[in-house]
């Protein structure tokens, strides 16, 4: 199970930076070692269990497993889980490409272009990453071309943006004293008193002065080192986000988020025209498919993929490639647990065009004591940055223990 590293590293063709084929991988792992050497595994469950989140599990002939996360779109995720099975069991989960293309493929005609079904897939993609690193000894970084950074930046959604909000000036202190060197605010508002439509998201001259305020509100209650980005969630038509961008400006945001709608790139572009204020869209986007037309139109400033999302580690990785030709930098969005944020910040730590990733379990108090409690190695941002283990696969533990407390009513912790 353990391989002689230097003569794997010879067979893989003097260094890891060009393996982004599995098969590749695996062979290079047949040629570096002897036959009761190589492991030569084959998957003998999946199994699925909800959190906040979704979690997958795969099970091995030789004891060793894989974790795997999806967010967000995940309310019929493991049923669809389920119908990999076929697609898993006894396969050589080493060959993760090959498995994760079979199952796209094969969903042509059920879902496979996004939402649920590219989801499920990415969680399943993720532990099949995990578990390849285990079992070769190495960190997942490694297997995506090796770290050009040991640490990822790490920015905190701020929980509060709001003047009279009573909690504003703890939370505010809370994101100076764990040293974040960036911090994100929502300023749409279904309840602004000044809306005059329920449905209809055009906002009003005195909608826009609060969302400003909001803004000048945090920009002036953190010190000028901690950069501010702005979401609008994809919520406002053309017109209203043309203008928030504009008023803005001054304010320097280190992005604007989803001022419109994501589906209609043309839209988006505009607004980016129009305005000197970065904007960012990408959480809601699936595949390097749904990212192309933001980058071939030049619509963004910044793309923001889930990684726990849009298709697993891979994928996140190619579609990091491809914006980097367009020199667009990426700030994931993660509400994921301590799994998926480590896995995210292996695809992190191994692309040059890595901005910033999102944590999102700050507040209330009793979120962040489960974010602690999450995974055996305890916290794992340290002064505003993740520094990314060495240990094998994602490189985490998941404390099953405390997070059997955390299921869903009604369900089981991979019973």
């Amino acid at each position: 199970m353990h391989l002689k590293r230097r003569s794997f590293l010879q067979a893989a063709g003097g260094g890891l930076a060009g393996l982004l084929s599995l098969d590749q991988l695996s062979a290079a792992v047949q040629t570096a070692t002897s036959p009761y050497q190589r492991p030569r595994l084959k998957i003998t469950d999946v199994k699925t269990a909800y959190t906040q989140n979704l979690h997958v599990r795969i099970y091995t002939d030789q004891g060793i497993t894989g974790d795997g996360e999806g967010v967000d779109s995940i309310s019929g995720a493991a049923a669809i889980i389920e119908g990999f099975r076929r697609f898993l069991i006894g396969q050589d989960p080493l060959r993760v490409e090959a498995i994760w293309e079979r199952i796209r493929t094969s969903g042509i005609f059920a879902g496979a272009q996004a939402g649920q079904f590219v989801t499920a897939l990415g969680a399943v993609e993720i532990a099949l990453w995990d578990l390849t690193g285990k079992a070769l000894g190495l960190p997942i970084y490694q297997l995506l071309g090796g770290k050009v950074r040991d640490r990822v930046r790490v920015y905190c959604d701020s929980g509060t943006n709001d003047r009279k909000d009573p909690n504003a000036p703890k939370y505010i202190q809370q994101i100076i004293e764990m040293g974040f060197t960036a911090a994100k605010i929502d300023i749409d508002d279904a309840s602004d008193p000044a809306r005059f439509d329920r449905v209809n998201w055009t906002a009003s001259n005195a909608e826009i002065d609060n969302m400003v305020d909001k803004v000048r509100f945090m920009r002036e209650s953190l010190p000028s080192r901690i950069e501010l980005a702005v979401d609008m969630h994809g919520r406002y038509d053309l017109g209203t986000a043309k203008r928030v961008a504009k008023e803005l400006e001054p304010f320097r945001l280190l992005w604007l988020e989803e001022p419109v709608p994501p589906e209609n790139v043309d839209a988006l572009r505009d607004v980016r025209q129009s305005t000197h204020t970065p904007i960012c869209c990408g959480e809601n986007l699936f595949l390097r498919h749904g990212f192309r037309p933001l980058l071939e139109k030049q619509a963004v400033d910044i793309i923001m993929p889930d990684i726990q999302k849009c298709g697993g580690l891979l994928e996140a990785r190619k579609i990091a490639d491809m914006a980097h030709t367009y020199y667009v930098p990426m700030a994931p969005h993660a509400q994921a647990s301590p799994i998926g944020m480590m896995a995210s910040c292996h695809v992190m730590a191994a692309i040059p065009n890595a901005l910033v990733i999102e944590w999102h379990w700050s507040h209330p108090p009793a979120r962040l004591q489960r974010w602690r409690q999450y995974v055996k190695q305890g916290e794992i941002i340290e002064n505003g940055y993740i520094t990314v283990p060495d240990r094998p696969g994602i490189g985490l533990d998941i404390n099953d223990e405390a997070v059997r407390k955390m299921v869903r009513p009604g369900t089981t912790w991979f019973s």
